[in-house]
Parts: structure tokens; C-alpha cells; sequence
């Protein structure tokens, strides 16, 4: 009962502040203007619009060759092909897609530990997340992260049908530790991790993912060391 309480009962993220405020606002107008009925779904309007921006705290496993999932959401499809441009990755890779509802944490984390080593905004489409062609047509923001031993690997915000914002939180030449926050993407969208050149994912379609939390790859696959935690 308490984990299912503090589930939702978590930090919201200043970037959702000013929608719940309009939310709030508009539903003020309802009651006052219209019928109650119409007052009582802004309330829950409102209500979503604040879970929807929830920031949890994360404990993020941090042993050496971890790739960790950078969205909460559902793998909808891995696939090995060639990688946009904008990323500069050479030859076939590994892409991990997940797909993001408007229910789940839609806040991005780093999968690795590096240096941004390439940063690319690009317009485009709003289509259905879930299409493969939205990794080409929708708009969408490219990050190359190099790790230190220079192996690199792509992640790309991809907006949906319903996402019309994708925020960043970080620049070229940052570095990021794994778990850590680099931005996110309003209401229901999608997320690509291009693994790095020879790594297998250890997640299935359909499974689930928590950013942060879950490993999808390991690049050291026969390390046998428990796996300590960054909180």
C-alpha cells in the first residue's frame, strides 16, 4: 500500500509547473462558467497533468559496461541497421526503441557514463511514436555520448502524435553520468538507443523498462561482480 502511495506522491519537474498551473486555472474558469460536471473532469485534467510530470529518484547500477535504459516505457522494437547521420556512428548498430504513453515518466536519463560528443535538434513530423518511420520523419534531438574508452552510443528524443515539446537539459561536451537526467519529451513519445558496434541488447519486445534502472545492454558481458548502485 505504502509503495503504490509513493509511486505517485513523487517530486514534479519545474517544467511541468507552469502547464499544471494553466490546467488548474482553466478549471477554476469551468466551475465558475459551466455546468459542475465540467469542472470535476478539469479536475481530473489537472490531476493527470501533475502525474504526467513526475520525477522520481532513481537508484541507477553503475558497474563498468552497464547501459541503462534511458525512459521509462515498453521496447516496441530492436533491430540491427544503419543509424541516422546526425549521430556519426559507422556501419550497422543495434537500435532499441522505447516507446513512452502518456502514463509513464517522461523524464530522460543518460544510459552511460561520457562526454556529449555530438548534439542535433531536427525538425520534422508528429506522427505515431510507434511507426518505424518516425525515427526519420518526426521531429526529434540526436545525442552522441562517448564513453572513456571511446566507444560511443546514440540516444534520439523522438516526438510523438501527441508530443509537441522536446526539452533538453544539457549541451555539447557535457559530461553525464549513467542515471543521470538530460531531458524530456511532453505527453507520450518515443526513445532510440543505438548500442555501441557489437553489443547484443539483453531486454525483449514488450518488456518494460524504468530510466535509469533497467540494464538493456552489457558490454562486458562476462563480468560476474555484483552490481553496486548510485542512488
Amino acid at each position: 500500500m505504502w509503495k503504490s502511495i509513493t509511486s505517485v506522491l513523487v517530486p514534479i519537474h519545474p517544467e511541468g509547473r507552469r502547464f499544471i498551473a494553466i490546467f488548474a486555472a482553466v478549471t477554476v474558469a469551468m466551475f465558475l462558467f459551466l455546468p459542475s460536471v465540467f469542472g470535476w473532469i478539469g479536475v481530473i485534467v489537472t490531476l493527470w497533468c501533475a502525474y504526467f510530470f513526475r520525477d522520481p529518484e532513481r537508484t541507477t547500477p553503475v558497474r563498468e559496461g552497464l547501459i541503462i535504459a534511458p525512459a521509462d516505457g515498453r521496447v516496441s522494437d530492436i533491430r540491427k541497421m544503419t543509424p541516422p547521420p546526425e549521430l556519426d556512428l559507422e556501419g550497422e548498430h543495434t537500435r532499441v526503441s522505447i516507446f513512452m504513453n502518456v502514463f509513464n515518466v517522461h523524464v530522460n536519463r543518460s544510459p552511460v557514463d561520457g562526454r556529449i560528443a555530438a548534439l542535433t535538434y531536427i525538425p520534422g513530423k508528429f506522427l505515431n511514436a510507434e511507426l518505424d518511420k518516425a525515427s526519420t520523419d518526426n521531429e526529434r534531438q540526436a545525442f552522441t555520448i562517448e564513453m572513456e574508452n571511446g566507444r560511443r552510443i546514440g540516444v534520439v528524443q523522438i516526438a510523438g502524435l501527441v508530443a509537441r515539446r522536446i526539452v533538453r537539459f544539457v549541451e555539447r561536451g557535457d559530461h553525464l553520468l549513467a542515471g543521470q537526467r538530460f531531458g524530456l519529451i511532453r505527453f507520450g513519445s518515443r526513445l532510440d538507443v543505438w548500442l555501441p558496434d557489437g553489443v547484443e541488447p539483453q531486454v525483449l519486445v514488450g518488456q518494460g523498462t524504468y530510466a535509469g534502472e533497467t540494464i538493456i545492454a552489457d558490454m562486458a558481458c562476462d563480468a560476474k561482480a555484483p552490481l553496486p548502485r548510485r542512488s
